[in-house]
Protein backbone atom coordinates (compact mmCIF):
# COMPACT_ATOMS: atom_id res chain seq x y z
CA UNK A 1 0.00 0.00 0.00
CA UNK A 2 1.17 3.53 -0.78
CA UNK A 3 1.20 6.06 1.89
CA UNK A 4 1.23 9.81 1.34
CA UNK A 5 3.79 11.75 1.97
CA UNK A 6 3.89 15.71 2.05
CA UNK A 7 5.59 16.00 -0.89
CA UNK A 8 2.02 15.64 -3.06
CA UNK A 9 0.62 17.90 -0.31
CA UNK A 10 2.70 20.76 -2.23
CA UNK A 11 0.41 19.73 -5.38
CA UNK A 12 -3.02 19.00 -3.66
CA UNK A 13 -3.97 21.84 -1.38
CA UNK A 14 -2.83 24.59 -4.21
CA UNK A 15 -5.18 22.43 -6.45
CA UNK A 16 -7.88 22.12 -3.98
CA UNK A 17 -7.60 26.29 -3.32
CA UNK A 18 -7.65 26.54 -7.21
CA UNK A 19 -10.78 24.55 -7.94
CA UNK A 20 -12.33 26.14 -4.41
CA UNK A 21 -11.85 29.91 -6.50
CA UNK A 22 -13.25 28.48 -9.37
CA UNK A 23 -16.62 27.26 -8.11
CA UNK A 24 -17.00 30.66 -6.02
CA UNK A 25 -16.19 32.39 -8.91
CA UNK A 26 -18.83 29.85 -11.29
CA UNK A 27 -21.20 30.00 -8.70
CA UNK A 28 -21.33 33.86 -8.02
CA UNK A 29 -20.26 35.75 -10.71
CA UNK A 30 -22.64 37.22 -13.65
CA UNK A 31 -20.28 38.08 -16.20
CA UNK A 32 -19.92 35.37 -19.04
CA UNK A 33 -16.17 36.15 -19.08
CA UNK A 34 -15.81 35.58 -15.28
CA UNK A 35 -17.40 32.43 -15.90
CA UNK A 36 -14.76 31.33 -18.01
CA UNK A 37 -11.59 32.27 -16.33
CA UNK A 38 -13.51 30.21 -13.24
CA UNK A 39 -14.24 27.41 -15.57
CA UNK A 40 -10.79 27.26 -16.48
CA UNK A 41 -9.44 27.71 -13.66
CA UNK A 42 -10.96 24.54 -12.53
CA UNK A 43 -9.83 22.73 -15.56
CA UNK A 44 -6.61 23.80 -14.33
CA UNK A 45 -6.84 22.55 -10.90
CA UNK A 46 -8.08 19.38 -12.45
CA UNK A 47 -4.97 19.18 -14.89
CA UNK A 48 -2.44 19.92 -11.84
CA UNK A 49 -4.17 16.88 -9.59
CA UNK A 50 -3.55 14.64 -12.75
CA UNK A 51 -0.26 15.53 -12.76
CA UNK A 52 0.81 15.21 -9.38
CA UNK A 53 -1.43 11.90 -9.22
CA UNK A 54 1.04 10.71 -11.87
CA UNK A 55 4.47 11.21 -10.53
CA UNK A 56 3.91 9.89 -6.74
CA UNK A 57 1.38 6.43 -7.65
CA UNK A 58 3.69 6.13 -11.15
CA UNK A 59 6.73 7.91 -11.18
CA UNK A 60 8.31 6.25 -13.99
CA UNK A 61 5.04 6.41 -16.41
CA UNK A 62 3.71 9.57 -18.17
CA UNK A 63 0.23 8.66 -19.01
CA UNK A 64 -0.80 11.75 -16.58
CA UNK A 65 1.65 14.32 -18.34
CA UNK A 66 -0.18 13.27 -21.80
CA UNK A 67 -3.35 13.13 -20.54
CA UNK A 68 -2.86 16.78 -19.03
CA UNK A 69 -1.27 17.75 -22.53
CA UNK A 70 -4.91 16.69 -24.16
CA UNK A 71 -6.58 18.55 -21.56
CA UNK A 72 -5.01 21.31 -22.24
CA UNK A 73 -5.36 21.23 -25.95
CA UNK A 74 -8.85 20.50 -25.43
CA UNK A 75 -9.74 23.46 -23.19
CA UNK A 76 -7.88 26.53 -25.36
CA UNK A 77 -9.94 24.84 -28.36
CA UNK A 78 -12.89 25.17 -25.68
CA UNK A 79 -11.93 28.69 -24.46
CA UNK A 80 -11.51 29.67 -28.39
CA UNK A 81 -15.56 28.60 -29.10
CA UNK A 82 -16.44 29.68 -25.82
CA UNK A 83 -15.30 33.57 -26.70
CA UNK A 84 -16.70 33.37 -30.09
CA UNK A 85 -20.07 32.86 -28.61
CA UNK A 86 -19.45 35.46 -25.99
CA UNK A 87 -18.52 37.79 -28.33
CA UNK A 88 -21.67 36.62 -31.07
CA UNK A 89 -23.86 37.20 -27.66
CA UNK A 90 -22.25 41.01 -26.70
CA UNK A 91 -22.66 41.67 -30.43
CA UNK A 92 -26.59 40.83 -30.36
CA UNK A 93 -27.25 42.01 -26.32
CA UNK A 94 -24.91 44.15 -25.71
CA UNK A 95 -23.34 43.12 -22.69
CA UNK A 96 -22.21 39.87 -20.89
CA UNK A 97 -24.73 39.81 -18.24
CA UNK A 98 -26.54 36.48 -17.41
CA UNK A 99 -29.69 37.91 -16.62
CA UNK A 100 -29.65 40.05 -20.13
CA UNK A 101 -28.55 36.79 -21.65
CA UNK A 102 -31.69 34.91 -20.11
CA UNK A 103 -34.44 37.25 -21.42
CA UNK A 104 -32.92 36.72 -25.31
CA UNK A 105 -35.58 34.81 -27.39
CA UNK A 106 -34.52 32.51 -30.41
Amino acid sequence: MYSMDLGILWYLVPSVLMFACGVYGFVTRKNLIAILVSLELMLNAADLNFVAFNRYLFPGQMEGMVFTLFAIAIAAAETAIAIAIIINVYRAVGNTDINEISKMKF
